[in-house]
């Protein structure tokens, strides 16, 4: 997927100016596809190159124009055209995996320089379920708000709601492997093994 594919995707609903694009990108597209606005902004210019979008401009009185961002028949077509495409299973990619697999170099409690390092896996490995913890109350909110009544959802609603379930599912599970991380720390340091 390129950062084009998002913009247009957002595009679909209504014209944005970049501005707002960017903002919406930011409370929705942004948990999964990561783009800063400058990002977006080159992007848009692209896609107004391309013939993918084009551009209205609303005068305001003592304010520099608006630029609105539409996207076209032609955006439509290339958007479709990638969405019947199959998509590779992303790999993961995570520093913190890699430091679990590699955290047996540190035995438990046995020195306390030792002990200091464990403390530090753990102190990393509470962090990452803390920010895990705050995403997913993000999503919660953003359920209860957007789709209090998930049964009843138009159909381009319910896409966007399966998106969001899948963002739940997804920090659920993280912060469930981190608790395990977590007990079998533990463990180890009460003496108790794998």
């Amino acid at each position: 997927m390129a950062l084009s594919h998002a913009i247009l995707a957002l595009l679909i609903d209504s014209p944005y100016s970049g501005y707002d694009l960017a903002k919406d990108f930011d409370q929705s597209v942004n948990f999964f596809w990561k783009a800063t606005h400058q990002q977006i902004y080159r992007e848009l210019s692209k896609l107004e190159e391309q013939a993918l979008v084009e551009v209205s401009t609303i005068a305001q009185a003592g304010r520099p124009d608006k630029k609105l961002y539409h996207i076209t028949k032609a955006g439509e077509t290339f958007l479709i055209e990638w969405l019947l495409q199959p998509c590779e299973v992303m790999p993961i990619k995570e520093d913190l995996l890699v430091k679990l697999w590699a955290a047996q170099l540190i035995p438990v409690a046995h020195a306390i320089e030792q002990s200091a390092s464990v403390a530090k896996l753990i102190e990393e490995f509470q962090r990452h379920r803390e920010l895990h913890q705050q995403r997913l109350a993000t999503y919660h909110q953003i359920e209860r708000k957007f789709y209090p009544d998930s049964d009843h959802l138009p159909i381009a609603q319910k896409y966007r709601y399966l998106v969001l379930r899948r963002g739940i599912r997804y920090e659920t599970d993280y912060i469930e492997w981190c608790d395990e991380v977590l007990k079998l720390f533990a463990n180890q340091a009460e003496g108790k093994g794998v």
